[in-house]
């Protein structure tokens, strides 16, 4: 989301390098510029905001400062991975690993040597820290040491298409509030099967989906955990109660048709309306269309509504946190701290939100929160991204941020979690469709079914 001319935002920031003077590098006239280089995954490699950005630090505190940033890779959190497991492990061929890069706790775990990397407590005072959003840091955190600094931060939202809901809350008298709990929002989903259903008396069973999720992973490990129970038990799922009260409600809606359970991203069956609601990255905002394509073609221009993540009625108001952080290569003293300069101003708390805001992201600090954040929001043109950045401000005012565990096997139990589940109640709603007898006790008995059904595919 680009939504400065990067000349404008070079007059701004030019104050930033005169406040951030004070703490230079001291180098003596005529000495040679530090050279750093990164790999990241904010945009392209010729239209990114951080490399706009890059760009503007280079001219102004790097120009002082004789410190140059170089990207010299642009790519996806997966592909830098491999990159940097490749170069960690100083395969054939492989470029050597850069000063900076952009990766997810689990990288780091993966590293042959992960002392190879920066401690941040080494270079940022503990008054520099506490600037930070604490859940933010502690994300970033990986045996005890700050390895990955937080320059954005995504979550998980709740996104509507606004027109199409209220067509149905209309007809049904269901309000947009309802979907600020998932109990209430599963109901909705069921009602809002049955209603489309009944538009098509000729065509049975062929009611379409209120709800889809991108992480149903996430939907019950962040579900459990708040309502006061832990995901897991070491590296295995704990399944229990708490598990099974999570399960019910969605189990039911799924098998009424109100869940759509289909592979692919979230943004597809809101773009041709086989789904109307969402809960989905809020960095996927992006790719989330004010336009949806009907069967027959018809193009229609929606409002998109975004909320934050709907909550269990008798649990804490919790949230995933996503987005990766910014690890260091240890190096010299002079790269090290020329790495530190660049970070340390792209985290100050105006510039961090310019940054965030133009990437589609959360700032990191409390301050870019309070004090910066709702002034972008004024000056944001298009209405989806101020309704984005007023439920981020929601989101941070009012819920916790939930951090996944850092385990082995977290990577491959989430995959296999999100491909069973889906096959699982496929394969079970098939079953009720099938049978005569359509009862809530029947709904209700198939669905426990599919909980045991379900656990033994992931013990499997």
């Amino acid at each position: 989301m680009r939504v400065y001319h990067i000349k404008i935002v070079l007059a701004v920031l030019l104050c930033c390098s005169l406040l951030l003077g004070g703490c230079s590098l001291l180098t003596q006239s005529g000495e040679q510029p530090v050279t750093i280089n990164i790999w990241h995954v904010y945009g392209a490699q010729t239209d990114s905001p951080l490399n706009d950005f890059i760009q503007i630090f280079n001219e102004t505190v790097g120009k002082e400062q004789r410190i140059q940033v170089e990207v010299s890779m642009v790519s996806n959190n997966k592909n830098i991975h491999r990159h940097i497991l490749a170069a960690a492990n100083k395969d054939p061929g492989v470029s050597p690993l850069p000063d900076i890069f952009v990766a997810y706790p689990k990288t780091v775990l993966a590293l042959p040597d992960e002392s190879i990397l920066v401690d941040y407590r080494d270079y940022f005072t503990e008054e520099e820290l506490s600037a930070f959003l604490p859940a933010f840091l502690q994300d970033g955190e990986v045996n005890g040491r700050l390895v990955c600094l937080p320059v954005a931060k995504s979550t998980e939202l709740l996104y509507v298409n606004r027109t199409a809901f209220d067509r149905f809350s209309d007809a049904t008298g269901v309000p947009l509030s309802q979907l600020s709990t998932w109990e209430g929002l599963y109901s909705a989903a069921r009602e809002y099967a049955a209603w489309t259903d009944s538009q098509t008396p000729d065509q049975p069973s062929d009611g379409k989906s209120l709800f889809v999720h991108d992480f149903h992973f996430d939907y019950f490990q962040v579900g459990v955990q708040s309502l006061g129970q832990p995901f897991f038990d070491g590296e295995e799922i704990a399944f229990g109660p708490v598990f099974e009260k999570v399960w019910d409600p969605y189990a039911k809606a799924c098998l009424s048709g109100g869940v759509w359970l289909r592979g692919g991203y979230a943004t597809d069956p809101l773009r041709t309306e086989d789904a109307i609601v969402s809960v989905a990255s809020s960095a996927s905002v992006l790719y989330f269309s004010n336009e949806v394509i009907h069967p027959d073609n018809i193009a229609e221009q929606i409002e998109l509504t975004v909320l934050p993540c709907p909550v269990f009625e008798d649990g804490e108001k919790m949230v995933m946190q996503r987005g990766a952080g910014m690890c260091t290569v240890k190096s010299t003293p002079k790269r090290e701290k020329a790495a530190m300069t660049f970070l340390k101003w792209l985290t100050e708390a105006e510039c961090n939100t310019r940054f965030a805001v133009s990437a589609g992201y959360m700032p990191v600090t409390q301050e870019a929160f309070d004090r910066y954040l709702p002034l972008e929001i004024e000056n944001l043109a298009e209405p989806k991204y101020q309704e984005l950045y007023r439920a981020f401000q929601e989101t941070q005012r009012s819920y916790q941020f939930y951090s996944a565990p850092q385990l082995e096997s977290y990577l491959e139990t989430e995959n296999a979690f999100e491909d069973q589940v889906r096959r699982c109640l496929r394969r079970e709603r098939e079953k009720y469709l099938a049978s005569p007898d359509q009862t809530e006790e029947h709904l209700a008995d198939i669905a426990k079914q599919s909980y045991g059904l379900f656990q033994e595919l992931m013990r499997n």
